[in-house]
C-alpha cells in the first residue's frame, strides 16, 4: 500500500481526507473520554462500593457513580477539571509520520476544547498564558508507537493528580523499598488527587523512560492485577486515606506496573497518580 501522500506532496503533509479524520477522530476520542469513564475502571469503583465497610467511604463511592450516571445522561465531562490531553498514536507503516498529522492531532484538540466542552488548562509554564485552545509549545504531549492500524488514544490528566506523583532514582540494592516509596508517593498525597485512585508504577528504563512507563501503566486493564500489583495494591489501602480523603477501605482501585531493562547501577521507579476519574478512550481512524 502506497503511504497516504498526494503525488508531488511535500512529505510534510497528508491527504486533506487524512486530516480531517484524524482531526474528527481526535475530538472523538476526547469526547469519549471525558464523558464516558471506561466500563473496567467503572466496574472497579462498583465493587470497591460493595466491599467498603466505612459508611461515610460508601456514601462518596456512590456519589461517584451517582456522578457518572449524570454525566452520561447529560453528555458533560465527568468532573470540572478536564485536564491536559495526552495522547498515544499507533502508525501503521503506510502512514507517514510527519508535521501534517500532529498539526491534525492538534486541530482535532482545539475542536475538542469549543465542543465537549473543555476548560482551558494548557498555560506557559512561567508566564503563566493560556492558549485558550489546550494547546502550545509542546502540547497537547504526543507518544507515537508503530501499529498496525492508525489509532487515538487519549488519557486525560487533571492536575489534582499530577501534581502528586512521583519518581526515584533507587540504587538496585533498594529493589525491596518499591512497595514503600509507592505507599508513601499516597500517604503524602492524601485526599488531593480525589481518591480512590489508580496508580500507574514505571520501574526501570532511564529518567526520563520510567515516568513514560508509569503513565502508560495508566492505560492498561484494571480489572486484572498480578500478584506484585495487588500487593501494591493492598499495602496502599492500609493506608486508609479513603475516598476522597475522608477514611475507609478504598485508597486505590488498582495499581498497574509497566517495566524496562535499566542500567545494572540503577533502579529507577516513578508513580504516577491518577484520580477516581480515570479516562481513558481509543479510536480508530479510518484511512
Amino acid at each position: 500500500m502506497q503511504p497516504i501522500v498526494r503525488t508531488g506532496m511535500n512529505t510534510n503533509r497528508i491527504d486533506q481526507a487524512l486530516y480531517r479524520n484524524i482531526v474528527k477522530a481526535t475530538c472523538n476520542a476526547i469526547r469519549q473520554a471525558q464523558i464516558f469513564l471506561p466500563a473496567d475502571v467503572k466496574f472497579a469503583i462498583s465493587n470497591a462500593m460493595e466491599r467498603e465497610t466505612s459508611p461515610v467511604a460508601k456514601s462518596e463511592l456512590r456519589n461517584i457513580l451517582d456522578n457518572l450516571s449524570r454525566a452520561e445522561e447529560l453528555k458533560l465531562p465527568i468532573c470540572q477539571d478536564t485536564g491536559v490531553p495526552v495522547i498515544y498514536l499507533t502508525i501503521p507503516p503506510d502512514v507517514p509520520y510527519c508535521t501534517g498529522l500532529l498539526d491534525a492531532i492538534r486541530e482535532g484538540v482545539r475542536m475538542a476544547t469549543k465542543v465537549v466542552p473543555l476548560r482551558p488548562n494548557a498555560v506557559d509554564p512561567v508566564s503563566r498564558e493560556n492558549t485558550g485552545d489546550n494547546t502550545g509549545t509542546g502540547m497537547p504531549s504526543i507518544h507515537v508507537s508503530p501499529g498496525s492500524q492508525l489509532t487515538i488514544t487519549v488519557l486525560p490528566k487533571g492536575a489534582g493528580a499530577e501534581n502528586m506523583s512521583r519518581i526515584a532514582m533507587l540504587l538496585p540494592s533498594e529493589k525491596a523499598s518499591i512497595p514503600k516509596f509507592v505507599a508513601e508517593t499516597m500517604l503524602i498525597a492524601g485526599g488531593r488527587p480525589c481518591p480512590p485512585v489508580i496508580l500507574g508504577v514505571g520501574i526501570g528504563g532511564t529518567f526520563d523512560q520510567v515516568a513514560s512507563l508509569a503513565k502508560e501503566a495508566l492505560l492498561l486493564p484494571v480489572n486484572t492485577m498480578d500478584p506484585f500489583e495487588q500487593d501494591l495494591c493492598d499495602t496502599v489501602n492500609k493506608l486508609g486515606i479513603g475516598p476522597m480523603g475522608l477514611g475507609g477501605d478504598t485508597t486505590a482501585i488498582a495499581v498497574k506496573v509497566k517495566r524496562a531493562s535499566c542500567h545494572t547501577a540503577s533502579l529507577p521507579v516513578a508513580v504516577n497518580v491518577q484520580c477516581w476519574a480515570s479516562r481513558r478512550a481509543t479510536v480508530v481512524v479510518p484511512l
